[in-house]
């Protein structure tokens, strides 16, 4: 029997962008597919958009507003897929990405998962640009997130496609860590650790939209920082649960470190608490990210004084 595979939409004041998310789904190559589309309590008119395609099989549910997870795990609850694909309600697909990875999963089994080559645009996919970096290869899980926090190197929600019974293993996405852009780390953490391996399909595409401007620091609530630090402790906890080991502990102390260096001077306590963590794991030899000026500064008056001076120049 033909595998069907799921793609799970969270849409949310998307109608600037949902309806080409929505033929880059309808486009796929792969021929048994089901679109879910979770509209949550949008108010822009994109539930609107979304009906004008169910005529061409597009299911729409919507729901009061309680955050993209929320509408991930109840597009989940609906589907009947045994592959799964998340798919954002601005990003797109190559039309042969799922086709392309289960070129590689069927053989494999249900207890791998796939990612694969994918890019950041704004607003005309053709200019993406397609950068390798050291995630965009084969791992075993375990080598796959000491590999994402060494380097901190990520993958794109939509990059990765997933069997069934690895999304059941791992459990719902996790709605109490509110609205926060590593939501999907905790999450596939989670599914990587249930798999046993990680397929890299680098002939087929994903493309991530990111308009966002300035530092991550400036642009989220302090609650939504605190959900942050709450998913890179979860995501430590699961790691460190399957193998506590010199290398998995310096991976944790880097990822904190440098969330600690992105926040600062913000949230003390959390940063406290988090930088005790750091210490207790063994320390880490990262140094906050940084160009020339900002190398020589810190030489001088020392990186929180440089970090202060920075966040103050380029201020919104």
């Amino acid at each position: 029997m033909t595998p069907l595979v799921s793609i799970l939409i969270p849409s949310y004041n998307a109608t600037p962008w949902i309806a080409q998310t929505l033929e880059s789904a309808l486009a796929q190559t792969w021929p048994h597919k089901e679109i879910i589309v979770v509209d949550d309590g949008s108010h822009d008119g994109s539930a609107e958009v979304t009906r004008t395609f169910t005529e061409r099989g597009v299911k729409i549910f919507v729901q009061e507003n309680r955050g993209a997870s929320a509408a991930r795990n109840h597009a989940f609850r609906l589907s009947r897929g045994d592959y799964v694909q998340f798919l954002d309600a601005d990003d797109l697909l190559a039309s042969d990405k799922i086709e392309r990875q289960l070129a590689r999963l069927l053989p494999a089994g249900p207890t791998a998962i796939a990612t694969c080559a994918w890019a950041r645009f704004h607003a005309d996919p053709a200019v993406a640009r397609f950068t390798p970096d050291q995630l965009w290869q084969d791992f075993a899980p375990v080598d796959w997130l000491v590999c994402s926090w060494r380097q901190h190197a990520m993958m794109a929600t939509a990059a990765w496609l997933v069997p069934r019974v690895l999304a059941e293993r791992a459990g719902p996405w996790n709605p109490a860590l509110g609205h926060n852009p590593v939501d999907d780390m905790e999450y596939f953490s989670r599914v990587l650790l249930a798999a046993d391996r990680v397929l890299f399909c680098g002939d087929t595409r994903a493309y991530y939209r990111s308009g966002l401007s300035g530092s991550l620091s400036r642009q989220q609530s302090d609650d939504a920082w605190r959900a942050i630090f709450a998913s890179f402790h979860l995501t430590a906890d699961r790691l460190l649960a399957r193998e506590d080991s010199p290398r998995t502990r310096l991976a944790a102390a880097t990822a904190l470190q440098r969330l600690i260096f992105e926040i600062y001077p913000r949230l003390p306590a959390e940063r406290a608490t988090t930088a005790r963590r750091v210490q207790a794991l063994g320390g880490t030899d990262i140094e906050p990210d940084a160009g020339p000026w900002r190398r020589r500064l810190q030489s001088i008056v020392g990186w929180p004084i440089t970090k202060r001076l920075h966040d103050w120049w380029y201020r919104p």
